[in-house]
């Protein structure tokens, strides 16, 4: 089969959950023999420009404007005009943004398969319009895709009761188990050889709760026996981001910006505590390799968090900060190791399944 892929910014090595999804899976499925092309966007493609493959994958770029209100509907709508000039067997979109060109992709007689990453209407960044035109990918891509893709139980609660589409493919996000790293080069150069740490991921975005994550450090006390790490950093420097870094300094928090590889593999093998304080996720990736490193977890009780494999210690309260400091303490004090059932999320199962997704649409 031949398979386009869009909707993502791109692979490999770029910061975002659809983007670690799409550097897990694609190259999996290449690997059955299936040709498969993704189409990443040139604003984020600076470490790896004119890259023409990747684990057997295709890789094609093209033109986004560098604007977070326009970029994704621009960008996919010359994505499904250059997909449709390969001929392939299946477009697979992902994400609710790109999902409003589904219909223009089919006009153009394409079979399509759209994946839900989750309800990115919640997200607080986003202004009324944007959300408008999120929830309109959403009612597009869910109405219009033959095939549609969730990855979590609730978006498919979510898809079942807003649009009464029932046959939707529960495929979770995957998660690699990890060789922990056996060097401490990156820890040295942070500062955070000399006590241990607790550690959070991602973008500095309202929603990933990294306001209270700190306001929370101060207010348990544990800065005076933790460093406290948060890897990431903004795709579009705005004023809560300034301001969080602003938090972050005073505070003496450790920002690492965006991280990847070793550098990433030391810091969750070395740390005491990973911590997700976010207000929205669709099924968090950075959750799934926490848990891969053995590491004690504290979450925000969003439905998207409660993995069947967590229990109750493992939540605090959404925007509850002492109820965050309260867990951070807890954990932090448990002498029992962590271990988690990682079975589900097994990436050549994933794209097993979504593989034969493909089969049943060309098949048909």
């Amino acid at each position: 089969m031949k398979i386009v892929v869009i909707g993502t910014r791109g692979i490999p090595d770029i910061l975002g959950g659809v983007e670690t999804h799409c550097e897990q899976l694609y190259p999996r499925i290449a690997a059955m023999g299936h040709d498969v092309t993704v189409i990443r966007r040139t604003p984020y493609v600076s470490a790896s420009p004119g890259l023409k493959s990747f684990r057997g994958v295709k890789l094609i770029d093209v033109f986004a404007p560098r604007r977070k209100s326009v970029e994704a509907i621009v960008h996919t709508f010359l994505a499904v005009i250059r997909a449709r000039r390969l001929n392939p067997d299946v477009l697979h979109v992902h994400a609710i943004g790109p999902a409003i060109m589904v219909p223009f992709a089919r006009l153009l007689g394409m079979k399509v398969v759209m994946t839900n990453h989750g309800p990115d209407y919640d997200r607080q960044k986003w202004g009324r319009l944007a959300k408008f035109v999120l929830r309109t990918g959403e009612r597009f891509g869910t109405r219009f895709a033959n095939r549609v893709i969730v990855i979590s139980k609730v978006i498919a609660g979510i898809l079942a009761s807003s649009y009464g589409r029932t046959d939707s493919t529960l495929i979770y996000n995957g998660v690699e188990k990890p060789v922990k790293s056996t060097r401490r080069d990156f820890m040295e150069k942070w500062g955070l050889n000399d006590r241990p740490y607790i550690v959070a991921i991602g973008r500095f975005v309202k929603e990933k709760g990294f306001h209270d994550l700190i306001e929370a450090y101060l207010k348990s006390g544990l800065n005076d026996r933790y460093a406290l790490a948060i890897a990431g950093d903004s795709d579009h420097p705005d004023q809560y981001s300034e301001s969080l870094k602003k938090q972050a300094r005073e505070a003496g928090v450790v920002l690492t910006g965006f991280i990847k590889g070793e550098a990433l593999n030391q810091l969750m093998t070395n740390a005491s505590l990973f911590v997700m304080p976010s207000y929205h996720e669709g099924l968090p990736i950075a959750l799934l390799e926490a848990m891969s490193y053995d590491l004690p977890v504290v979450v925000s009780d969003i439905p998207a968090n409660r993995l069947d494999t967590l229990s109750p210690e493992n939540f605090f309260t959404t925007g509850d900060t002492d109820s965050l400091a309260q867990a951070m303490c807890s954990r932090l004090t448990d002498d029992n190791p962590a271990s988690y059932d990682l079975t589900p999320y097994n990436w050549d199962t994933i794209a097993r399944r979504t593989a034969d997704l493909y089969a049943s649409l060309v098949n048909k």
